[in-house]
């Protein structure tokens, strides 16, 4: 039976009225049919068993003929398959298991709302529950949607294979027999219908009526054979069997000689004897046996597959644990190690803490000590100054030197209005050459207010104390309240950035370098011992720049001195007045009186605005915070330099904000971190400065303002420098 199974590869379509069906049919004779197969055309009726006869007649005559006309074009052979049942899906797929069928094609299934809640998708329905064996494709839009293969070979034997392997034999010899023949052959097929049952079904088997041979000896349909009842309580579904007598009676119109043949074709293949059928069904028997065998072995080759992807499986999940549990003994070495060091460095942290407590204790011990030693250096002085007063001038008068006012109008041509440089609230201030040296004079106006004693304080001060970045102190005449300090050729910050005598611009890398010089300059006054030294008012304007724009602060007459433990504990204390200039004044300072070394902060935070934007102060913190949200910060720089690195002159501009905070506390601290920021902003300058000649009033800094970028980065220039205070400076001799 193999070479049946192999000569007739059995191919079936199941078809309906729709044009689905017809799109699976055509691409079927295309792609499956091959001339000269048999096609077998499926079609189920859904109608009640009442109506049987009428609806497999108008089936006949409205649904299968213009299929089967189709395939006699294609020089197909075609056998006509009505089946009954409720179930369109399972009866379609009941067939395919009890005929063998190779391949089946379906077409998608479409239709309305109604239709698909009933049915739901028949074309799915059958390709999912399809045996194995069958090759199913669901053809949509002429084109193939979806393809089953069949995993296994289909049944050698079935007894649609023997109906169609006879029907092939009895063909050759048929072709001779005359048209009596088939005459007398269409008779014995009406009186032995009776007694038929159809090979196709194994089960209860109905009788073919009279009424349907005479309907197909009259036909293109020849025979009709009742199906196996279905599990369906409602519609038990039956099976039909159609000849291919549709094709032959095409070819009897057309050639008169093959019309015996084709009848006598046609009962041969119509019919079985129950002997033929007996051994049949022995010879199923025995091939189901082959199959199962196939099947048995089939799956133990897939069990065996199964058991060796197990010990695989097996095999991984053991390394898995086996490199799991190397990785918590690596995590565990590894806490161990980490708590380890935690304990050496709580170890470290314990010794560092008593060492700084060590040298806290040390200095405080050396602080004490000191202020022992000036109380006893003071209460001399006081009793020397006792016995003999005259001692008090020659100790003024060594601490600066003492001009004669002959002297200075000499230099000064009588106080000329061409050697006047400047105007300030202490008094005007003139350029003149004493000693060989130019120098400014300061001269206090008889009418300023409180004159005197800031002449007095600002002598005390400058007389003691010593630093790169502040005005030096040449000498005085207290007579007539002359001051003489070194001639700073650039005059003030103010006069510079607003650029008054048509002067050049500074660049952005002096100004970021004058910067941290009034850092460096204003927290060395903060640090002060034994007591810190407040400004109160530092302004551009107080801030002069000499040939090579190297900035010291000048005007320390308003400075006041905070008692050591006041400046220790509290950082401030309260004065009876406030002091400075209006926009420069620290506001709790201005409101409360409490002066603090942070007060210069605020002071020093406006004159950083200044120092990028050229603006006036009034309203200029607004301004820039403004710009920063808007995104518009470069408009506010100053527009005279044209190459500003924006991101740092930002960083910058941040940086003067927290230091113009309202709230004191809110500003930060000067030697931790507004100094080590202008200082890294200083050396971003030097590392950028332009590799050419500059100006004449822009000159290269003097070997003793040069100060390189790695000193620079290394700490606050303060503890750098060298700086002098004296030994007679003291909180008792400023008030």
């Amino acid at each position: 039976m193999d070479s049946v199974s192999q000569s007739f590869p059995l191919a079936a379509v199941a078809v309906d009225k729709d044009k689905s069906s017809q799109g699976a049919l055509k691409w079927a004779l295309d792609n499956v049919a091959a001339r000269g197969q048999t096609l077998i055309l499926i079609h189920v009726n859904t109608h009640a068993l009442s109506r049987k006869l009428a609806s497999s007649d108008s089936i006949r005559r409205e649904i299968l003929t213009p299929f089967r006309c189709f395939c006699t074009r294609k020089d197909i052979k075609v056998m006509d398959m009505i089946l009954e049942g409720a179930d369109v899906a399972k009866a379609v797929v009941e067939f395919i298991a009890q005929s063998g069928i190779d391949k089946l094609v379906v077409g998608a299934s479409r239709g309305g709302f109604v239709r698909s809640f009933r049915n739901l998708d028949i074309s799915a329905n059958i390709y999912k529950t399809v045996p194995d064996f069958c090759t199913a494709y669901v053809i949509s839009k002429g084109k193939p949607s979806s393809v089953k293969n069949a995993i296994r070979p289909a049944p050698a034997v079935s007894p649609l294979r023997i109906q169609l392997q006879k029907q092939a034999n009895t063909d050759r010899p048929n072709q001779q027999e005359k048209k009596g023949d088939a005459a007398v052959a269409t008779l014995r097929l009406s009186k032995e219908t009776e007694s038929i049952r159809s090979p196709l079904t194994r089960g209860t088997y109905a009788q073919t009526r009279q009424s349907d041979v005479d309907l197909m000896s009259g036909s293109d349909i020849s025979f009709v054979s009742s199906g196996r009842r279905s599990t369906d309580q409602v519609f038990p579904p039956r099976i039909s069997c159609l000849s291919d007598n549709l094709a032959h009676s095409f070819e009897s119109r057309h050639s008169p000689r093959k019309s015996v043949g084709v009848n006598s074709a046609m009962n041969e293949f119509s019919y079985f004897s129950q002997g033929s059928f007996s051994s049949d069904a022995s010879e199923y028997k025995e091939a189901e046996i082959n199959r199962l065998t196939l099947e048995l072995k089939q799956t133990m080759d897939l069990y065996n597959a199964a058991c060796k992807e197990a010990l695989l499986a097996k095999q991984k999940a053991m390394e898995l644990h086996q490199s799991k549990m190397e990785g918590k003994q690596r995590l565990e070495k590894a806490r161990l190690a980490e708590e380890a060091a935690l304990v050496l460095v709580e170890k470290e942290k314990a010794k560092c803490k008593a060492a700084l407590e060590a040298a806290e204790a040390a200095q405080r011990k050396a602080e004490l000590e000191a202020h022992k030693r000036r109380e006893v250096e003071t209460k001399a002085l006081k009793q020397s100054v006792d016995k003999n007063p005259s001692n008090s001038f020659v100790q003024a008068d060594a601490r600066y030197r003492r001009y004669k006012i002959e002297e200075i109008e000499e230099a000064t041509e009588y106080f000329a209005p061409d050697r006047k440089v400047g105007e300030g609230g202490y008094g005007p201030v003139y350029k003149c050459y004493l000693d060989h040296t130019p120098v400014a004079v300061k001269v206090l106006r008889p009418d300023a207010a409180q004159g005197r004693s800031q002449f007095q304080h600002e002598v005390e001060i400058l007389s003691c104390i010593r630093h790169p970045n502040m005005v030096l102190l040449l000498g005085a005449c207290p007579e007539y309240g002359c001051l003489v300090y070194e001639y700073m050729a650039n005059g003030s910050l103010e006069d510079r950035l607003f650029r008054r005598g048509n002067t050049p611009p500074i660049p952005w890398q002096y100004r970021f370098r004058i910067a941290s010089e009034i850092a460096t300059c204003l927290l060395f006054l903060h640090q002060t011992k034994p007591e810190p030294l407040v400004h109160r008012d530092l302004k551009p304007a107080n801030i002069l720049l000499n040939q090579n724009y190297t900035s010291k602060i000048s005007d320390v007459g308003l400075a006041r001195l905070l008692p050591p433990s006041v400046a220790d504990q509290v950082t401030q204390y309260r004065m009876t007045t406030a002091a400075g200039t209006f926009c420069y004044i620290d506001p709790e300072y201005q409101q409360t009186g409490m002066l603090g070394t942070r007060s210069d902060i605020y002071s020093f935070g406006i004159l950083l605005l200044q120092l990028i934007t050229a603006k006036p102060p009034m309203g200029l913190t607004h301004l820039v915070e403004r710009s920063i949200e808007m995104g518009t910060f470069p408009q506010v720089l100053d527009p005279s330099i044209q190459n500003w690195p924006i991101e740092e002159a930002l960083r910058f501009a941040k940086l003067a904000l927290n230091c113009a905070e309202l709230r004191r506390k809110d500003r930060p601290d000067l030697g931790t971190v507004v100094l080590p920021e202008l200082n890294w902003l200083r050396a971003f300058g030097e590392d950028n400065r332009p590799q050419f000649a500059v100006d004449d009033n822009l000159g290269a800094s003097s070997s003793h303002d040069r100060v390189s970028v790695q000193d620079i980065r290394s700490g606050p220039l303060h503890q750098q420098s060298e700086y002098q205070i004296s030994s007679q400076f003291s909180g008792s001799s400023i008030n």
